[in-house]
This record gives C-alpha cells, structure tokens and sequence, in this order.
C-alpha cells in the first residue's frame, strides 16, 4: 500500500504545504522517503512507537537523546480502511507543526486512497479489455473464460449485441475520462464495456434490456461530445447468444466502417452493398479500381461529378443543379467518363462498376 514512489509523491505535497523537514516511513521503522535524501533507509524508533500505537507522537529535544534515529517533531500514523500502513513525520518545534498535523494526515490518507482506487481501476479495466478480447474472438465458451467471467461478474447465459465506438482525431485519454466513459455505459447493470487500445470502446448489450440502442448510442457520443469534446462513430452488430458474440462483434466492425466515413451511427442489419464489399480483399478493391474509375482518378472533376451523380441517387437534373452546371455540361462530362473509363452511365451494368469503384475509393 505505501510503495517508495508513493512515499516520495506524499513528502513531495505534504512540502507545498510545510518548509519542515518531511519522512515517510513503513510500519517496520524504516524510512521509505525524506527531504533529505541520507536519511532514506535509516531507523526511526519514533515511527514504529506510533505505528503500533497507533496514535501521533510527539518527540521534544528531550526524546531525541533516548530514541533512535529521531529529531523532535510530530509522528502520525498513516490509516487505510482503519489500518496503520506507515507513519509520516513532520520535523520541528513540535509547538509549530503540531497544528498542522491532522491537516497533513488526512492529506496523506486522501492521497493513498486516490492511488488506491487509481490502481483498481486500472486493474479492472486491464482485466475487463483482456476477458472482452478473448470472449468476442472465442466460438465456444470455455471453463478458463466461464471462471474470468464469474470473476468479472459477467453473466455469460445473456444473449449480446455488440457495439464498437470509435473515436475520431483525439489525444490518449486520462484515466479520469475513461473513468466518466465507462459509468456512463454502466446505466444498464448487465452490460459489458471494455476498452480497446486508447481509441475504441466495445460495448456488449444485454439482449433483454437493450432497449432503444439508437437512442442510448446517440445519448452517449452526445455526452462524449458535450462533456470531453471527443467525436466518434458507432457501427451495432444484430444479437446473438454469448456464444456467438464474436459474430455480432464482426458485424459491429463492419458496420464501423461505413460509419466511419461521415461520423455516424450504422447498423449491420441495414446494409446490403456494403456486406459484400467487406468480404473483398483491399488487393481486389484496387485492382477493380484501376480497371473501372482509374483513367478519371487524375480528372477530379470528372470524379466529383461521378460521385455526386450517385449522391443525387441518378437523378442527372439534380446533379447538375447541385454542381450548378447546365444540363448540357453534365451530358458532356458523363460522355467524357464513358470516353476514358469504357463505362457508360446509362448501362445497368456500367453504373454498378462505377458505383462499387466509388465505394471501394470512400473507403
């Protein structure tokens, strides 16, 4: 509970407070840290009194000469859920820094807790990143995961939809952000949200209390937005049974990336193109690329108009009013595609090539 380190930051703060001489020491009587570095490591017999004493002890210039290793000053225990773990010690005219002594105790114990619960979560949020890994790349539930997960208090026999949110062009985040991140995805006591990397959170819903998952995804990257300034993107797989959750997660990340592109939320079960073209290897994309839209990938031009006759869903009157062109230069351009790609927009099939090609290019 009182590591060196520890010690060391408690005498660094205790000193903004204070000009005394400042020790921390363990409960053994050995002093652990100290403004004045030669004294780290020596005995303090003052130390080990209040510590099994557990109460201050005040040394006069009188105790110095019967104790071992004291100077006069104030000794306090240091208490963690009511149990000494160390002692600090303030040097000086005992008259001077006695006032200051309960203060600088409760700063002290402030400080251990805040570490304390700094170092749980930490180890929670390792331990929960490490199980939701494992589960959603795991077919089939297996005793080691079973017992992580009674660790974890997870309850494996509830069916999951699995959420990734993404967040987009921001810093690593303290602990004190992910910290608000994950209580505010902790609302519905059976859901599971771990993070992955510094960029993502995974967040497997309770299939039975999920309710409107739209309104809650929209809820929070409002709240990321509002509270930390960070923007995201959310793709939502379709329920499965804890079993099958690395198929829910796979069509989480599918959706994700459609997301992705105009910061939004998509679900799985809403797209059709997009299934396929996340089965297409990125060597088969670009080659199709090259093969279709490649001769007009330098005419940007061409391309924006290509691209905006797919926004305007063909509608050849209402991609030329957003261009602001005349119908007759819209005709001109499509003609002029046709010339260098081979692919004429009013063919059925020559527009799906140059839909996918412009597909493939958006991602």
């Amino acid at each position: 509970m009182l590591l060196p380190e520890l010690a060391e930051k408690i005498v660094r703060e205790v000193r903004k407070l204070i000009d005394e001489e400042i020790i921390v020491v363990n409960t053994e009587g050995v002093i652990i840290a100290s403004t004045r570095l030669e004294r780290v490591g020596a005995f303090h017999e003052g130390a080990l009194i209040a510590a099994a004493g557990k109460k201050k002890l005040v040394i006069s210039e009188a105790d110095t000469s019967r104790l071992k290793g004291v100077m006069a000053g104030v000794n306090l225990p240091i208490f963690f859920q009511q149990e000494v773990i160390g002692v600090i010690g303030i040097t000086g005219n005992p008259e001077t820094v006695t006032p200051f002594a309960e203060i600088i105790r409760k700063m002290t114990e402030l400080l251990i807790s805040e570490n304390y619960y700094a170092e749980q979560f930490d180890w929670h949020s390792r331990a929960m990143e490490t199980f939701v890994m494992e589960w959603i790349q795991s077919k089939e539930i297996s005793e080691t995961l079973q017992e992580r997960a009674r660790m974890l208090g997870v309850d494996l026999e509830r069916g999951r939809t699995a959420v990734v949110v993404e967040f987009t062009d921001n810093d690593p985040l303290s602990r004190d952000v992910w910290a608000a991140i994950f209580q505010s995805l902790s609302k519905h006591k059976n859901d599971v949200a771990a993070r992955s990397g510094n960029e993502r959170v995974i967040w497997l819903l309770d299939g039975s209390e999920s309710g409107d998952v739209k309104k809650r995804l929209e809820q929070f990257l409002q709240f990321l937005i509002v509270s930390f300034g960070i923007t995201a993107a959310a793709g939502v797989g379709q329920q499965f049974a804890a079993q099958e959750v690395y198929r829910s997660y796979g069509q989480a990340e599918r959706a994700l990336k459609i997301a992705q592109r105009n910061g939004t939320i998509v679900f799985d079960k809403e797209l059709t193109l997009e299934m396929i073209s996340g089965e297409i290897s990125s060597a088969v994309k670009s080659e199709f690329i090259e093969r279709t839209v490649g001769p007009i990938l330098p005419e940007k031009e061409l391309l924006e108009t290509v691209r905006e006759l797919f926004r305007q869903n063909d509608s050849l009157k209402k991609t030329a009013e957003s261009l602001h062109i005349h119908i007759n230069t819209l005709h001109y351009r499509l003609k002029k595609v046709e010339d260098l790609t081979g692919l004429n927009p009013g063919s059925i099939h020559d527009l799906l090539c140059l839909y996918m090609a412009v597909l493939f290019l958006e991602e």
